[in-house]
This record gives C-alpha cells, structure tokens and sequence, in this order.
C-alpha cells in the first residue's frame, strides 16, 4: 500500500524525490513498529495516539511528529479515497504545537565579510563566491542552488528561474554583484573544472555540488570570515529576507521572492527586522 500510495503522489503531484523518500521513511516508521506492525494500516486511534506519545517520550522532536502526522494523513486519504480503507485514525486528532524559533540571521557586516572570504583566484574560490553571492541575492534554498542549471540562468536579463519545493517555479531577479561573480565564474572557473552536466554549480571533479559540500565550504569560509559562531547555508537565506525588510522591502514580495505558500510563513522574518519597525514607527506616528 505504501508503495502504490508514493506511485500515486508521483504522478498526482509531482512530488520530488526527496519529499517521496521523507514519505516513504515516515510510514514505513509507523509500519515496523512492534505495537502497530500487525494491524497497521488499519489502526485505531487510540493505537495511533499510543504511537505519537511514544515517539515524544522516547526524545522524538516535535517538528519530526508533525511531519510523520503530515505523510500519516495523506496517506489515509488516499487510502480512502481509493476504497482501501473507510475511516482514519488521525480524524479529529490535533497535532503537537511546534515551538516557534527565531531565524538565525547574519548581520550585513558579517555577510560581507563571508562574501568576501573565498579566494578568487582558483576554480573553487570563484565557485564559492559566487555561489554566496547567488544564495544571498536570491534567498534560494541549499538544495534549489545545486539543482540550479544554466538554462534557468539569464545573465542578460539578471534573472534565475528556480525550481522549488513540489515543483513549483519562481523567478528571482541577481543583484549586480551576484552577476558579477557568477560571470567570472561561469568565464574562467567553471570550464576549469570540466563540468558533465549542466549544473550551474559543479563539483572539483566536474560532477554536480552536493548539500554536504556547499555545508562544509561554508563553514570554512565562516571561519575565516572570522564569524564565531556555525554557519549554514540557510542562514543566508534568513538573512536574504530579513535584510531586505530593513531596507523596507513589502512583506509580500519577499514572500514571492522566497517562495513561500504562506504568508504566515514569511512573517516571522518581521520579528527579526527591528530595524524595520523602529523606521515605520518614526515614519508614521504622529509623536515618532
């Protein structure tokens, strides 16, 4: 069943591979579990709570219970739905409240100096600029910069046309310094390292640049930046969209910048932009 369940949301949904593979790990989670494996799928809901409680106690994070109940659901409606089943124990059942952290966001002065870290004057340090430079100018994920290709790259009109979760397609525009270390790079550095494919960003050995990789050079390029604390790509994500609310960008097109579903989503970046609001406060108040 779970099989023909990840079949369908393939060809349904389009969903990418690694959102049929977290799928596929969170019910076949639920299956082995000694408790449900002989009854599951067709479980109550007081077993299906009994599995949840267990989880949390045994140190399971929330966020990591929230996602299994999310593949747990679709996975009941589609049961339904083709008849496979007739009710879900999941109906009426509430998820856990997930905390709600702060982004972790790099000041300007520490993105500038992380910038400026790579040397520029081998392949992988004009790589490793430029690939900076295109996460902070465009907010795109880890995942979404590896998989980027140069077909969805137009350096005459500075724009980048990003595949993002389920398919969905965004165009975001590259601010001139972006461009600038892209073109050295797509010039001089990239042919250098004799690329198989048409990735934007490659490997040394010419092969597509993998998450770890990008997660590693930036944090050695932290460290020389002089940043004391860790470093990972998605921060510079975080401070994409929080630094442009300083600079008074409208919450809605950051939204549509970081393809984001949700405004609520994107909201949480108004927390971090203090700056943001002290500058509206002294604006628009009458006494600011």
């Amino acid at each position: 069943m779970i099989d023909r369940f990840l079949d369908a949301a393939w060809a349904e949904r389009g969903l990418s591979p690694a959102t049929l593979e977290a799928y596929r790990d969170d019910l076949e989670a639920c299956a082995r579990d000694q408790a449900l494996a002989e009854s599951f799928p067709s479980l109550s809901q007081a077993e299906m709570l009994g599995y949840l409680a267990k989880r949390l106690q045994a140190g399971a994070a929330v966020s990591s219970v929230i996602r299994q109940l999310s593949s747990l659901r679709r996975f009941y409606a589609w049961a339904i739905a083709h008849g496979e089943l007739t009710e879900s124990p999941l109906s009426d059942l509430e998820p856990p409240k997930r905390a709600r952290h702060l982004p972790d966001v790099l000041s300007e002065a520490q993105v500038e100096a992380l910038l400026a870290a790579p040397e520029t004057e081998t392949a992988l340090g004009l790589r490793d600029r430029a690939l900076l430079e295109t996460l902070y100018a465009s907010g795109m994920r880890v995942s979404e910069a590896v998989n980027l290709t140069l077909p969805r790259l137009s350096m005459t009109q500075g724009l980048v046309r990003v595949i993002g979760k389920g398919g969905k397609e965004r165009l975001v525009p590259l601010g001139e310094r972006s461009l600038e270390a892209l073109s050295a790079w797509l010039a001089s550095g990239r042919p250098a390292l004799k690329p198989r494919g048409e990735w934007v960003f490659v490997s040394v050995r010419g092969r597509q640049l993998t998450r770890q990789a990008v997660w590693q050079r930036i944090g050695q390029h932290a460290q020389t930046a002089g940043i004391a604390t860790k470093v990972h790509p998605h921060q510079l994500r975080h401070s994409f969209a929080t630094h442009l609310l300083d600079h008074g960008a409208d919450l809605r097109v950051v939204q549509i910048l970081l393809g984001h579903a949700d405004l609520s989503t994107t909201q949480i970046y108004t927390h971090v932009s203090r700056s943001r609001l002290k500058a509206l406060y002294a604006q628009h108040h009458p006494r600011g």
